[in-house]
Parts: C-alpha cells; sequence; structure tokens
C-alpha cells in the first residue's frame, strides 16, 4: 500500500492493514499507531507544536507564529516569495556579480510561478479583482469571498471561452449580494466597463453552477446611501425606515425592486417633512427612473395609513 493511501486511510480513521478505528498518535515519537494489530502506519507525523517553550500564560500569549494568513484575493495566495537584486538583508549594496546572479534567479521564480495558464488566469483575474474592488470601495472580506467564488468557477471550467473581466465582475456582485452589501448591478458593471447584460449572463452562470442560494435585497440597506448622496437629514431617513418597515410588515414591498422601494419611501419621506428633494435627484442617485418613484409612492400611499406613520414618529 502506497503512503498516499495509508494517508487517505489515517484520515478517514481506520488502520489500512485490520480496519481497526483505534488509532494510538504518538506525538513525543511522530508515529500512528493501530493498537489492535500493532502495525505502525505514520512514522514521520508533523510536529506542528512551537519549537519554542513558555513556562507562563503571558509568554504563551505572547509569542506567536509569524507570517500572514493565506490571502485568496491574491493569485498566489499571499505565499509569493520576493527575491531582491539590489540590497541583501541588511541593506548592503549587492556586488555586480551577485546583482546578476539574483536577477537570473528572480526571473526563473517568476517564470516558474506563473508557468501555466491557470496561474496567468489568476494573475490577470486578480489584479482585476482588485482593481474593482478599490473603484467601489469593496471591504477586504467580500473582495477575498469574490475571489473564492471566482476560483471555483475556474475549477468548474466556466471561464474557458468566456470573458475574464465579465465573471470577475460577477463574482464580485454575487459575493456583495450574499454578504448584502448594497452594491447594484449597474453599479459593478459600470466600474468594469463591461455590458451589464454579458455581466449578468456571467452571475446566473455562475449561480446556477455552484448552486448558490442568494439572499433577497432588503430595501432597508439601501436607505443610508441614497440619503447620503441626495443630503437627506438623519430625521427624514427615520421616517422613511419607519414607512419602510410597516410596509415590509404588510407584505407591500414583495417583488418590488428594493432601490425603487428605497427611493419612494425616502421620497415621501421628504414630502412629509417639507424639505425640498425632488424626485428628479433621487432618481438619479437610485439608478431609477422617476416614474419608478411615483408608482411606488401611489401604491405606498394607498395601502398605508402615513398620517398615523407621521403622528406616532418620535426622532
Amino acid at each position: 500500500m502506497s503512503d498516499m493511501q495509508r494517508l487517505i486511510q489515517v484520515q478517514r480513521g481506520q488502520c489500512p492493514q485490520c480496519g481497526s478505528p483505534e488509532l494510538v498518535r504518538d506525538e513525543e515519537m511522530g508515529e500512528i499507531v493501530c493498537s489492535k494489530c500493532g502495525l505502525v502506519i505514520l512514522d514521520d507525523m508533523l510536529d506542528r507544536n512551537p519549537e519554542w517553550r513558555v513556562f507562563t500564560l503571558d509568554e504563551k500569549r505572547s509569542r506567536r507564529r509569524v507570517g500572514t494568513p493565506t490571502d485568496y484575493s491574491h493569485f498566489d495566495k499571499g505565499l509569493s516569495t520576493i527575491i531582491r537584486i539590489d540590497r541583501d538583508a541588511f541593506g548592503r549594496p549587492l556586488p555586480a556579480k551577485t546583482r546578476r546572479q539574483m536577477w537570473r534567479l528572480r526571473r526563473l521564480q517568476i517564470r516558474s510561478r506563473i508557468g501555466g495558464s491557470d496561474y496567468r488566469n489568476l494573475m490577470r483575474a486578480m489584479n482585476e479583482l482588485q482593481r474593482l474592488s478599490e473603484k467601489l470601495h469593496i471591504p477586504s472580506s467580500v473582495q477575498e469571498m469574490a475571489a473564492v467564488i471566482y476560483r471555483k468557477a475556474l475549477h468548474e471550467n466556466l471561464i474557458r471561452g468566456r470573458c475574464i473581466v465579465a465573471i470577475v465582475a460577477a463574482a464580485l456582485y454575487a459575493a456583495c449580494r450574499f454578504t448584502k452589501t448594497p452594491k447594484t448591478l449597474n453599479e459593478v458593471a459600470e466600474a468594469s466597463l463591461i455590458d451589464k447584460n454579458e455581466v449578468a449572463r456571467s452571475y446566473r452562470l455562475i449561480i446556477r453552477t455552484l448552486n448558490m442560494k442568494m439572499p433577497i435585497h432588503d430595501p432597508l440597506d439601501y436607505i443610508s446611501k441614497i440619503a447620503e448622496k441626495t443630503g437627506i437629514s438623519g430625521e427624514d431617513q427615520g421616517l422613511a425606515i419607519k414607512i419602510l418597515r410597516e410596509a415590509k410588515r404588510k407584505r407591500i414591498t414583495m417583488g418590488k425592486d428594493p432601490m425603487g422601494v428605497a427611493a419612494a419611501v425616502l421620497y415621501i419621506a421628504c414630502q412629509l417633512k417639507g424639505k425640498k428633494a425632488t424626485q428628479k435627484e433621487i432618481a438619479d442617485v437610485a439608478d431609477v427612473t422617476e416614474v419608478t418613484i411615483r408608482n411606488r409612492k401611489t401604491e405606498l400611499m394607498k395601502k398605508l395609513d402615513i398620517n398615523s406613520l407621521l403622528n406616532n414618529f418620535h426622532p
């Protein structure tokens, strides 16, 4: 039996010879032994404990492993090696002969790192993802989730024959939807300089192939975003949120565009408070039409007791 087959059996918790689940791990000797038949399954088990000793709890807390964690938003997961060609570790300039040698080593290291087509694909995709995330001000956690989604799409051969930039934009939009980050498809498509329909097709392909269950957008997530760009006060936002929660309680918002609903409740709140905010200003920021705001407003005013909400509102 090969070492790989033995390792698989150990991971399953079984002895490869007798099938017994009673395995003993000898940390001191670095061995895994079957307690039933006595077979030494592995004799070179890695010691994952630290190489230093501690005698107090404070020493244990202060001594940590160094190095950055794995970062999926980098094509090499942040584990690359950088060879310096001008100075040594102490900052002293290198001799000319050593610099030429370091330059050759650096060139070979770069070639070996990006030799495969998948690595070149990941390098281009992760650079594009970094550009999009910086342009849209995406948090690092959402960016890393988008990188994981893209890597899964690459593993499923979804990238072959398709635009890399479109798949990256679709993966980023899927990550925003999954984490409820208030970014619309139009914003992602505009930042990626790719047609919106192509990004939408790539998004549907990713969702269908990876079997992802996406949460429904909540109009509440867009209230502060629209209000900040239009200069609507916090008091008006509070009234809009109260109207929106009442509409959600009566299931009026079901099946409606969340951005259109958020724009409509903000416009209603501004009207009730006598603030100057036109439909065009809110519609331009929310990226919806004025007709959408008017339709949502008419429906909300008809099915909600707005005067009662206004009387009971205490900012």
